[in-house]
């Protein structure tokens, strides 16, 4: 694991570490079938394997009955070898919130949330083992950074959620993974490449990926504003979400210490030509924390900053972590907050706490290995 980074350092090149072993789900359709011509098959194998993968749902060569059974290992061993391997699975709301705590091929340690709605099943997943991004408040943050993941982990911790839902083991019967949220363990812009190739995994229509709809994945960043700009290019209608946390540069220098490298206006900058280029409503992220950055003259000066633009603001009840010296605002002064923003014609809601109990809420991400 890492060493606790210093107050306020920032981790922005993980560690090199040996690279887990290649996967189909890092790889594009042709890419894919690249591969297999590689090892003396033909390429329309590689359909065959992502069907099984991306759709059936299944990484059991037994159950791959279109392929002949001597080839069948053979392809798995080299193109769906497994990524991670389970360590324990806690579950809060009647089993409908699933925190999964996975081991990668190096003994690094992440985690995934499950969280299934009325409505939707939303996947919270983990894009870096640790953080580099330090921020004194999050679990996550405090434990430094480990490495980066591929994007086929990445991938996996969404595949696992949708076996589990499609082998009815999450209660409300068979379902499908609708929404992934880049809001697990890690800054998603500072594992670019590996992010991206994910998100393209996740929208890509079936076979060549989840099918899920670009409109449901959000990318979550602390605001790293050349990432920004490069994802507005990409052509991929994700939603931005911005984890803001203090309308002032004074105060987000110490909540938020990317904040000493691109202060709030060119964050928000940034964010506003995203919005332009995507036409998706950016969310800013704001964990409400007592006396810290709960006042009002804090909710004028953020409404002021938003007013008029194409966003939307995600209060979260900063959620507690172990020896942490902060805690969640009064609920009067959450009240007020919400109220001054609305004050300023800005859409706001509170997020649901949902996951706390377990170690599960937003910040509360740390991959510990003992329950």
């Amino acid at each position: 694991m890492s060493e606790q980074p210093k107050t306020g350092q920032l981790t922005f090149v993980a560690p090199r570490r040996a690279k887990p072993q290649r996967h189909l789900a890092d790889l594009t359709m042709a890419e894919r079938r690249a591969a297999v011509a590689e090892i003396g098959e033909k390429p329309f194998r590689a359909d065959q394997l992502s069907r099984h993968y991306f759709t059936r749902l299944t990484g059991s060569p037994e159950q791959m009955t279109d392929l002949p059974a001597p080839l069948r290992e053979r392809l798995v061993e080299q193109l769906m070898p497994p990524l991670l391997t389970s360590v324990r699975e806690i579950t809060c709301d009647g089993g409908t919130t699933r925190k999964n705590l996975w081991k990668l091929f190096d003994g690094s340690l992440v985690e995934s949330v499950l969280m299934r709605y009325p409505d939707r099943v939303t996947m919270c997943v983990s894009s870096q083992a640790g953080c580099g991004m330090n921020c004194p408040f999050c679990a996550t943050g405090q434990a430094g950074l480990t490495r980066n993941m591929s994007t086929a982990e990445i991938v996996e911790q969404v595949v696992a959620g949708a076996r589990a839902l499609a082998r009815g083991e999450v209660p409300g019967g068979p379902g499908r993974v609708t929404n992934v949220v880049f809001m697990g363990m890690g800054e998603p812009m500072a594992n670019y490449k590996a992010v991206i190739g994910a998100v393209r995994r996740l929208v890509d229509p079936a076979p060549e990926g989840l099918g899920i709809s670009a409109r449901g994945v959000t990318v979550s960043t602390v605001g790293l504003v050349p990432a920004i700009g490069k994802l507005a290019e990409e052509g991929l209608p994700v939603t931005l979400a911005v984890s803001l946390h203090a309308p002032d540069d004074e105060l987000r220098d110490t909540l938020v210490p990317i904040n000493t490298r691109w202060k709030v206006a060119e964050v928000l900058d940034a964010a506003w030509s995203y919005a332009a280029r995507t036409k998706r409503r950016v969310s800013i992220e704001y964990a409400l924390i007592k006396d810290v950055n709960d006042q009002e003259w804090r909710a004028d000066l953020l409404g002021r900053l938003l007013k008029g633009k194409l966003v939307h603001v995600n209060l979260i009840p900063l959620n507690p972590t172990p020896g942490s010296k902060w805690t969640a605002s009064r609920p009067e002064d959450e009240r007020a907050f919400v109220r001054r923003l609305e004050s300023h014609g800005v859409a706001v809601t509170v997020r649901d706490t949902r996951g706390r109990e377990i170690d599960g809420a937003c910040g509360q991400l740390a991959a510990a290995p003992q329950p």
